[in-house]
């Protein structure tokens, strides 16, 4: 069925509006963190397999880092294990980390290569602990809040090897990433998966880090989606508690990536189908987008 000709203008509209971007990001690297509704929905996760896929094929190099919490506390459960979280991260002992290893490195991982494969793309699934891609070391206080308890096997990035994800980059594979690590000690820990993001993206000087979660962005007291916002005032809206609570976490990854160097942060919503491509490749984007720009409009892309 052929389209009428307003559908026409508007599919046409589209794909003129993308020529610049696909242009500008050739050859750029984009790290996503894919997680939330994206990951439990199937025909939202087929979306953003779809997406990945077609950035890949245009020259961009996309790199995911997945996380999977709602599947592992289900596995827990099932085990009987109880989840404890403490600051909003998980409590991870030793019986703990097995599962999570488990289920982040065999279940989610293999499920989102296997998206990528049935939409015409190709992908590798690897953990931080393969070919030691990933140092790990245990949660700082600074990240775990001092003073608070005790909370396992829980890790942040230490040190990354980027050959394996250089190979990949110049290769027709896209990378699928578990964050779970060796440490130097022996230990395996369970990384928060914004953080692992966070840091490939600085050590890749990626063109963008892209955070998928469940709302619209960082919001503005009455509701609105803020965007097009630098670091200053990202400072100024946490100092004035216009963000707050469990999306903390999140912004300073963003803040502590774009500070390191990379071109631009974006927290979008995972619950809207097509959201990466619609965030990359739209004059409008779909989420909030950071910056390390300290003077003048902050423009997109």
């Amino acid at each position: 069925m052929s389209l009428n000709r307003t559908d026409a203008e508007q599919f046409a509209r589209v794909l003129t509006e993308s020529l610049p971007y696909i242009q500008r990001f050739t050859g750029k690297t984009m790290v996503i963190k894919f997680g939330g509704n994206a990951m439990t929905d199937p025909e939202l996760q087929e979306s953003f397999a779809r997406d990945v896929v077609l950035m890949k094929l245009v020259g961009m190099n996309p790199i995911i880092v997945h996380g999977g919490g709602p599947q592992i506390g289900k596995l827990l459960s099932r085990l009987g294990i109880e989840s404890r979280f403490v600051g909003g991260m998980r409590v991870t002992d030793e019986e703990t980390v097995d599962v999570v290893e488990m289920v982040l490195g065999a279940a989610v991982n293999k499920e989102i290569v296997d998206s990528i494969h049935r939409n015409g793309g190709r992908a590798v699934g690897i953990t931080g602990k393969d070919g030691e891609l990933i140092r790990a070391r245990a949660l700082s206080g600074h990240l775990a809040g001092d003073g608070a308890e005790d909370i396992g096997l829980v890790g942040e990035v230490e040190s990354v090897d980027t050959d394996i994800l250089t190979m990949l980059a110049n290769s027709d594979y896209i990378p699928v990433i578990a964050p779970v690590a060796g440490s130097a000690d022996g230990h395996t820990y369970n990384i928060n998966a914004d953080l692992v993001a966070g840091k490939l993206a600085e050590v890749l000087q990626a063109e963008k880090l892209m955070l998928l979660t469940n709302v619209t962005g960082l919001l503005d007291g009455e509701g609105e989606t803020l965007t097009g916002l630098t670091t200053q005032r990202v400072d100024e809206l946490i100092a004035n508690k216009i963000i707050t609570g469990g999306m903390l976490p999140k912004v300073r990854c963003a803040m502590d990536a774009v500070r390191a160097g990379v071109t631009s942060a974006h927290i979008i919503d995972g619950r809207v189908p097509h959201s990466t491509l619609l965030e990359i490749f739209s004059d409008e984007g779909i989420g909030t987008l950071i910056t390390n720009k300290t003077m003048g409009t902050v423009d997109r892309p």
